[in-house]
């Protein structure tokens, strides 16, 4: 398995949980002792990261992406009883997402992913 195709694998699994946890009902979702927003903020820079280094030559197209997986999960939440999409909670995967792919754009140049 290359480090290309590593990479690809560790993010959909992590959009695929990501995705899971978000739309289903708040008694499912695993609770750490961190910070909610912290969680969110770690959660979306880890599948940014993964996708940049498995997508290297991709790297806009995923932040783009990435930044619509965001909205539809808060438009989506919406829809699930006793959840809540909320711009803030936006806001803050969004900033993870922007970190996660300037991590591996520094990662690539640095190691040569």
């Amino acid at each position: 398995m290359t480090p290309n195709s590593f990479f690809r694998w560790i993010a959909w699994l992590l959009v695929l949980a990501i995705a899971v946890f978000t739309l289903s009902p708040i008694e499912f979702r695993p609770i750490t002792a961190a910070p909610v927003s912290l969680e969110r903020f770690v959660a979306f820079a880890a599948i940014g990261t993964a996708l940049c280094l498995g997508y290297p030559k991709h790297r806009l197209h995923i932040l783009v992406l990435l930044v619509g997986i965001v909205g539809f999960l808060e438009v989506a939440q919406n829809l699930v009883p006793g959840r809540h999409g909320r711009l803030p909670d936006g806001v803050v995967k969004a900033s993870g997402a922007l970190l996660g792919v300037a991590f591996a754009m520094l990662a690539a140049r640095h190691n040569r992913f």
